[in-house]
């Protein structure tokens, strides 16, 4: 089942390759969409690909990469897309 999952993670979350490591894992896990940071200081992401695979995502943005304290994750479940075609990183 393809499932689309909007996640903003709050904490300790830039400046520590957030963004990067996620990238990483989504693209090992076949999860398209994107990161970026906020200005004010979270993380913000959506993935869409198989259920599993976007629920390992989002277990990896509750804990981070190494240096990252993440104190809160809020989590909206939306419709699938298929828009994406690959994963990327988003500035701005």
């Amino acid at each position: 089942m393809k499932a689309r999952a909007h996640v903003f993670v709050c904490g300790r979350v830039q400046g520590i390759f957030f963004r990067l490591e996620t990238k990483h894992k989504a693209e090992s896990q076949n999860v398209k969409g994107w990161v970026r940071n906020l200005p004010d200081g979270r993380v913000e992401a959506v993935f869409e690909g198989k259920e599993e695979a976007v629920k390992a995502l989002i277990e990896f943005c509750k804990r981070g990469p190494p240096g990252a304290r993440v104190t809160d994750v809020d989590l909206r479940w939306e419709n699938f897309t298929g828009e994406f075609s690959a994963f990327k990183l988003r500035y701005g």
